[in-house]
């Protein structure tokens, strides 16, 4: 079951897309977007992560930033956001740490 709405958002650090260890304390306060997946590359993930780039800059304009999340390594990330051209960062949680502590699976 996920994160109930009121429940504190678990601290992480994961490697982004961007080159940078994302770190969730740098929005503390801050509206954000996390959206958990299971795969790169697979037909409802990207379907997924394509509605969220079509909406992009829209939440842009609300200052909400949207980062995914999934097991992948940043590598396979990095293609996924290529090939869709997609405008927001991808966080690889290869452990599984940060997907088990948002209770995403």
């Amino acid at each position: 079951m996920a994160l109930a709405i009121g429940d504190r958002a678990p601290k992480f650090r994961l490697p982004s897309t961007d080159g940078s260890e994302f770190s969730l304390e740098k929005l503390e306060g801050r509206a954000c977007i996390l959206y958990f997946y299971p795969k790169d590359f697979t037909a409802i993930c990207t379907k997924e992560a394509c509605a969220f780039r079509d909406q992009f800059a829209h939440l842009r304009d609300l200052e909400v930033p949207v980062f995914g999340i999934n097991q992948e390594p940043r590598e396979t990330h990095l293609r996924f956001k290529e090939a869709y051209k997609l405008p927001f960062d991808l966080l690889a949680d290869v452990g599984g740490e940060v997907t088990k502590a948002y209770k995403a699976r």
